[in-house]
């Protein structure tokens, strides 16, 4: 599904990233365009180090290009300020991670309301969004559990529930089955497939997961800072040639640096709103 007016949600022309390692200068994308249109499913693959990570990263303005253009639903990143940055993020994209990134102490009903307490929702609003969200990801019935009293799979069900409550025009799942057995990540992914068509919003899959990555429609992969293949899945791939070995070392910047715990904050508010915060959610 396309954009009616044929914007793409998420455009990357030309994408540069390189990070200052002591006295090394160290490229972690070599110069990636790449197009997302609503409504897509596509997985990311690549071993360590080849930049997969850092994309999401970019891609879920958690950190900016060194150079190249990139545009979140029409909207030019460069030159906007951490907090029209924040704004963005809030209001276009979902995250779901492998840890969840839930708050332990407060009720899944209230974890999935938070982000909308940084978009000034009234809080019986707020409730309300949360509560229909719950219900689309088959939890209606545990608004009130925390975390710790629910199963894994429930855990991810409520991460996917809070990606989705603000409509957001792209999800982001940075392996989002790896904390899951095979039965209950297939439930999850299905789920998410699910949300997927009804709502039309973009699903961008990091994983190493070839299982899990055969499920999406379209198949990114990356090797040393580059998209060596982007083809529907299943398709042929486009050869190591394609990127010299030596563009990237694979141990130059690993996947995680910037790792789950250091986004989870930014991306969903964990340090910003303590676990109070949504508490007076019928208010």
């Amino acid at each position: 599904m396309t954009d009616p007016g044929g914007r793409p949600v998420v455009e990357a022309v030309d994408v540069t990233r390189s990070y200052r390692m002591a006295d090394v200068e160290v490229t972690a994308l070599a110069g990636v365009s790449l197009r997302i249109d609503a409504g897509e499913y596509l997985a990311v693959l690549g071993p360590s180090g080849s930049g997969k990570s850092t994309l999401m990263h970019l891609l879920g303005l958690l950190d900016r290009p060194t150079s190249g253009t990139l545009r979140i639903d029409g909207r030019e990143v460069a030159g906007r300020s951490d907090a029209e940055l924040a704004e963005l993020r809030n209001a276009t994209i979902g995250f779901v991670f492998q840890s969840f990134q839930l708050l332990s102490r407060t009720s899944a009903v209230d974890n999935v309301a938070l982000p909308l307490v940084y978009r000034g929702v009234r809080g019986r609003e707020r409730r309300e969004r949360a509560v229909a969200a719950l219900q689309a990801v088959g939890l209606g019935h545990r608004l009130g559990h925390r975390p710790t009293q629910l199963s894994g799979g429930e855990q991810q069900r409520i991460a996917v529930a809070r990606a989705l409550v603000g409509g957001p025009r792209v999800l982001l799942a940075d392996e989002p089955t790896g904390n899951l057995d095979s039965r209950t990540g297939a439930e999850v992914m299905a789920l998410v497939e699910q949300l997927n068509a009804e709502r039309g919003v973009a699903v961008v899959l990091v994983t190493h997961d070839e299982t899990v990555a055969a499920r999406a429609r379209r198949r990114i992969v990356m090797r040393d800072g580059r998209v060596v293949e982007d083809s529907a899945a299943g398709d042929g791939t486009v050869g190591d040639s394609a990127v010299g070995d030596s563009a990237v070392g694979d141990s130059a910047v690993g996947d995680s640096a910037v790792g789950d715990s250091a986004v989870g904050d930014s991306a969903v508010g964990d340090s910003a709103v303590g676990d109070s915060a949504v508490g007076d959610s019928a208010s």
